[in-house]
């Protein structure tokens, strides 16, 4: 690999497996399963396969909201998918997720299985379900969506584009920083314009549109994402910190983000969720204690 402008593209691509940088070991342009594996299955009605990156703590957040309002229904085990070791490739995970990406969701409650798979498909599918978090009419439902989708092309600029370049591909790349710091920094200004005319993302009221997007972006500019604070000037974009930090109050926000955690505080990871008193009991500061 070279971050030099002379690099020619070959007529064909072949895969250099020494070129994957940090996730080299589990990046690959095939899909399907790599080895057998069944998904372990708990008592509650909804199985979740995933880890504690942005995408999986939309869907953590979603359910602990979900029980807050009483749903029982929402019960849910939260199971941890070490993608660094390639669970995501094991056959019964890309039964659920043919993608092989977390977070992953086999709803149990009637009589067949129902999967569900992409994060804004199962936030959809979960607010449907239970009828919350997402608007009944219109236009309130389709500001919801616009901005639900708006995260699921956008994440991508941030995580895949500046947040690899920036943080963990093995060699510094100007332009493609560049490149991507500028789309990410147009992202934060797209949300500062929004958040400075509604309280949420989708209006005045609470949805999934926040949900999706607060992971990804409240987390840029708490300081979580890629040690880019700084470098991205994220302070400057007042009214995104103000729903920043207005989401993260929330109780459910905060077990959310707790949920297939593994890293961090220990006291925040709760590496795997299957009753409501794990997080006070099975946080890994309790159970695997420093000494």
């Amino acid at each position: 690999m070279t971050g030099s402008a002379e690099y020619t593209p070959p007529k064909v691509w072949t895969w250099n497996k020494a070129n994957g940088g940090q996730f080299a070991n589990i990046n690959r342009p095939i899909a399907g399963p790599t080895h057998e594996k069944e998904l372990p299955v708990g008592r509650h009605p909804l199985q979740l396969y995933s880890l504690g990156t942005p995408n999986g703590v939309k869907v953590t957040i979603m359910l602990e909201e979900l029980l807050a309002l009483g749903h029982s229904g929402a019960e849910y085990d939260a199971w941890l998918i070490k993608i660094g070791e390639g669970d995501q490739f094991g056959s019964g995970f890309v039964e659920v997720n043919p993608n092989s990406k977390i977070p992953a969701l086999l709803d149990r409650s009637g009589p067949k299985p129902i999967r569900v798979f992409e994060s804004a498909s199962i936030l959809t599918y979960l607010a449907e379900k239970f009828g919350a978090f997402l608007p009944t009419e219109q236009p309130a439902r389709a500001e919801c969506f616009s901005w639900l989708f708006w995260q699921m092309g956008s994440a991508p600029y941030l995580g895949g584009g500046f947040g690899h370049f920036y943080a963990y591909a093995p060699t510094k790349i100007e332009y493609a920083i560049d490149r991507f710091a500028m789309e990410v920094k147009r992202e934060l200004d797209v949300l500062d314009r929004r958040l400075a005319e509604s309280e949420y993302i989708a209006g005045s009221e609470y949805t999934i549109a926040d949900m999706a997007i607060w992971p990804w972006y409240g987390g840029l500019a708490k300081g979580w994402q890629y040690g880019a604070a700084e470098f991205l000037q994220v302070q400057d974009y007042k009214n995104v910190q103000r729903w920043a930090e207005q989401i993260f109050a929330r109780p459910t926000v905060k077990r959310g983000r707790m949920v297939n955690r593994m890293s961090g505080d220990p006291s925040e990871q709760l590496r795997e969720r299957h009753d409501a008193s794990d997080f006070d009991t099975k946080t890994q500061d309790k159970i695997a204690p420093a000494g």
